[in-house]
């Protein structure tokens, strides 16, 4: 099972990914895939079964690199509640994670 602690870390990374994408993208041609992609991949893939308001919460931080505060006046909600949402969306990666390597 993936802990908590790596999935914050995956989280980072696939923002940092996103933010600066436009050169991962032209590195590409150089220096082939950087294994980020992989790991992309696999959360986006395990985002898609997420329910909407989680989906929205991994789009908004991960993807669009929003801050919980401005996600949360830009959704109307409170920051406390995109910050349990953030845990909630945390606890549904590990358990998917944790299925995928299982179940398959």
């Amino acid at each position: 099972m993936l802990s908590l602690f790596q999935i914050r870390n995956d989280l980072k990374a696939i923002r940092y990914y996103y933010s600066h994408k436009d050169l991962f993208d032209n590195a590409f041609q150089e220096t082939g895939v950087n294994d980020i992609i992989s790991k992309v991949q696999i959360y986006n893939q395990m985002i898609k079964s997420a329910s909407p308001k989680l989906y929205h919460v991994y789009v908004g931080l991960y993807l669009q690199g929003n801050t919980q505060e401005s996600l949360a006046a830009e959704l109307k909600y409170t920051p406390e509640y995109v910050q349990m949402l953030n845990k909630k969306l945390l606890k549904f990666l590990q358990e998917n994670l944790e299925c995928e390597k299982e179940c398959v």
